[in-house]
């Protein structure tokens, strides 16, 4: 099957690539065209992900699908910004039917969630890698940003930290839980849900946001370094499972939710009067004080930053 074959019957097809709001044409002629509304803003990212590096080179294609595109969209969350389309640039050692229907599979599945569409892309052979780019809008100027954060504002995150870094051992069959215990952290490595609607609500609220994909400590320092702020984080207020708590133990939860990555929960600043409008799901997890850089503190006030603070691409090993 030559490229162009490839892309009609796995993805030119798919539900995923039938337009939708926002789209003007899609998968079909030399680009893509996007209507974007009088007032707002494109908001683009691109997203490798990098067989041996962010996901094992076996695994199920349907669930590497929905993985690929849920931390693309992610970063759109982490703007406040609503979905439009998305491209796909999908390098392949060699053209498997099976492996590449479970894999538009899962795209799709994750695409109906997202109310994302694919627009288009592009196909190579090669060492298996999948590059994602999202499109989506976002009203002017309320963008939000890494660099707004004040002194006084909360620490805040969307939900509970450290499940990926969990599910790691078990993705990689390095160690075996109950499925009670498996279930719901292998669910959150392979399927992370973006939290769209959060950020679409912080809009006009958070001074400062990103989604956590490097390690709660590791983003919470881009955050203090872009506003000029630093950021305390109190042990005893960050959220962890009850199934990573099982897996792991409550310190070894703690650890995993502070510098394990992969989360894709949003990590926001804001004003204090402005947190009962946001809901459940959040939890304030420290504050923001004048000075520079992310510091942990324990129940009794004591400074515990640990030196490793999350996952870095190209770090120099001694």
């Amino acid at each position: 099957m030559g490229e162009f074959e490839l892309i009609s019957h796995y993805f030119a097809a798919a539900p995923c690539a039938q337009g939708g709001e926002g789209v003007a044409l899609g998968i079909g002629d030399d680009c893509a065209l996007l209507d974007i509304p009088a007032g707002e803003q494109l908001a683009i990212s691109t997203d490798t992900l990098v067989a041996g590096v962010h996901f094992p080179a076996v695994c199920d294609p349907l669930l590497l699908g929905q993985r690929a595109l849920a931390v693309a969209v992610s970063d759109l969350a982490a703007m406040g910004a609503t979905a439009i389309g998305f491209t796909l640039a999908l390098t392949l050692p060699q053209v498997g039917p099976d492996w590449l229907e479970g894999f538009a599979d899962g795209l799709g599945r994750m695409a109906r969630r997202c109310g994302i569409s694919l627009i288009g892309g592009d196909t190579t052979r090669g060492p298996l890698s999948i590059t994602v780019t999202v499109f989506g809008r976002v009203p002017a100027d309320q963008a939000l940003r890494r660099s707004g954060a004040r002194p006084g504002d909360l620490l805040c995150v969307g939900g509970d930290l450290g499940n990926a870094a969990g599910a790691l051992p078990l993705v990689l069959g390095e160690r075996e839980a109950i499925d009670e215990v498996a279930g719901p952290l292998l669910e959150h490595y392979w399927s992370p849900l973006p939290q769209l609607q959060l950020g679409q609500r912080l809009r006009g609220l958070a001074t400062a946001a990103l989604d956590i994909s490097d390690g709660l400590l590791a983003d919470c320092g881009h955050i203090a370094k872009a506003s000029g702020v630093a950021l305390q984080v109190n042990l005893a207020q960050v959220p962890v499972s009850g199934a990573l708590q099982a897996l792991l133990g409550h310190e070894g939860a703690l650890h995993a939710a502070l510098t394990g990555g992969d989360d894709y929960v949003l990590a926001f600043t804001v004003p204090e009067a402005a947190l009962a409008t946001l809901g459940a799901g959040v939890h304030v997890i420290g504050h923001v004080l004048e000075g520079q850089g992310v510091t942990l503190r324990d129940p009794q006030g004591r400074d515990i930053t640990p030196q490793q603070r999350g996952y870095q691409h190209f770090r120099e090993t001694p």
